[in-house]
């Protein structure tokens, strides 16, 4: 071939290639438009399951079991469903898509809304047990939504997408405990046993949010951003799981810690939070409208935090999200026994909660190539569960041995080991400029 037409051809070529990605990134973005306002209505219908039926479990258990001691493991066994389901979920987005992943878990969860409804029904404590871990692959769905948000979303805007479908659980958490009412109502129509109306709204909601993912999810985003960035690479990186990201990928390790943290500081001081407003005479008026305003706090003002982690960065935010949880920590160790304080900490508390978790997730997303991104939030949502059960399980001792104002100064350890870490990340995140 002649010199001019060989260096014409590669002129061409290279011509070629942007123009192809560039109709990739416009197909991305108009897949992305119409998958954003899927994952959220299945986040919505799946906190109404969720919202309608968790409150009601530790009803049911002290019912079933006889002892109010056994109230507290409708919780535990919702965390440890929630738990076990985070990696086999994101397995399964891996090598399906999150299509089938999101529309799987939530039909699990639907099942385990009606395992409990014939628990108690037969009168069977462990059954019932076992359905409330069913139930609790729900919660795993809801986390992984809020990746699916960035499986094709720009880096300049992971953290507003990924926002929004945190935000749109609160709609579910404020409808779902609206519903104990009708749902007995309905429950009685059916010929349910009494307290599980309810959960035949879950059972709905789960099928109806199972359908949404498997219409709407199409094409799947995962499977597009992961075909993309085949084509893109000379030869497609061999996937290395999340614990193998973990190993290789200090940002990755510091990310998933963040969130892990973050959520573990939330729960321990939440879960005792009512126990100490009632030993100190609140009314459960009080209580309740103290757990409004820290999960107001927690999910409203995520969007924010979400733009602010796109434009200031994500390090900047998730600091701001430790300084908004060191408020809360020192309000509660210093002024315990006034019911103001103890508010204003718990919404400091969902705050810092919302900015940690939210600037986290987006960092999370970014460190991992996306055939590894899956993998690596399957082990950020285990991590995350884990975390959370522990913090809830050893804030009763703490609690115990040192009140609410030891629970609270105890608690901004975990808040300094991620300030510590945030310190010593470099200044600038690299943030991987893929193409879906």
């Amino acid at each position: 071939m002649p010199r001019e037409s060989a260096q014409t051809g590669a002129s061409q070529g290279s011509a070629a290639v942007p123009g192809t990605r560039g109709r990739r990134e416009n197909e991305a973005s108009r897949l992305q438009r119409r998958i954003i306002p899927i994952l959220v209505s299945g986040q919505i219908l799946g906190g109404i399951g969720m919202g309608a039926t968790l409150s009601l479990g530790s009803l049911l258990a002290a019912q079933l079991s006889g002892s109010n001691s056994w109230s507290g493991m409708a919780a535990t066994m919702s965390t440890l469903g929630a738990a076990l389901a985070a990696v086999p979920l994101a397995r399964l987005a891996q090598a399906r898509g999150r299509r089938v992943s999101l529309s799987t878990g939530a039909l699990i969860a639907g099942t385990g809304a009606i395992t409990a409804i014939i628990s108690v029904g037969l009168g069977i404590f462990p059954l019932l047990l076992l359905g409330l871990m069913l139930l609790g692959a729900g919660s795993a769905v809801n986390l992984q939504a809020r990746f699916a948000a960035t499986d094709l979303s720009r880096p300049a805007s992971r953290g507003r997408d990924l926002s929004i479908v945190v935000w749109s659980t609160t709609v579910g958490a404020v409808l779902g405990p609206n519903l104990f009412d009708p749902g007995e109502a309905v429950g009685a129509v059916l010929g349910l046993p009494p307290l599980t109306g309810a959960f035949a709204f879950s059972v709905a909601a789960q099928l109806a949010a199972a359908a949404v993912y498997a219409g709407g999810l199409r094409p799947d985003p995962l499977l597009t951003a992961m075909a993309s960035r085949a084509r893109d690479a000379a030869a497609a990186p061999r996937p290395q799981g999340g614990l193998g990201v973990l190993r290789s990928n200090p940002r990755a390790r510091y990310a998933v810690a963040t969130v892990a943290l973050s959520h573990a500081t939330m729960v321990a001081l939440m879960s005792m939070t009512p126990v100490h407003l009632r030993d100190h005479g609140a009314s459960l008026t009080v209580v309740g409208l103290t757990i409004s305003l820290h999960i107001a706090g927690m999910y409203a003002l995520s969007p924010l935090f979400g733009w602010m982690s796109d434009k200031a960065g994500r390090l900047p935010t998730i600091l701001a999200g430790q300084g908004m949880l060191v408020v809360s920590l020192v309000l509660a160790g210093v002024a315990a026994d006034s019911r103001a304080a103890v508010t204003a900490s718990l919404i400091f508390l969902g705050l810092g909660w919302s900015a940690s978790v939210v600037a986290g997730s987006a960092l999370v997303a970014e460190s991992a190539q996306p055939q590894d991104r899956p993998a690596l939030q399957g082990v950020s949502d285990l991590s995350m569960n884990v975390s959370g059960a522990a913090g809830g399980a050893l804030a009763g001792p703490v609690l115990a041995a040192t009140g609410y104002s030891g629970l609270g100064l105890a608690s901004l350890t975990l808040v300094a080991i991620v300030i510590v870490w945030t310190a010593l990340q470099p200044r600038h995140t690299h943030r991987e400029e893929e193409q879906p």
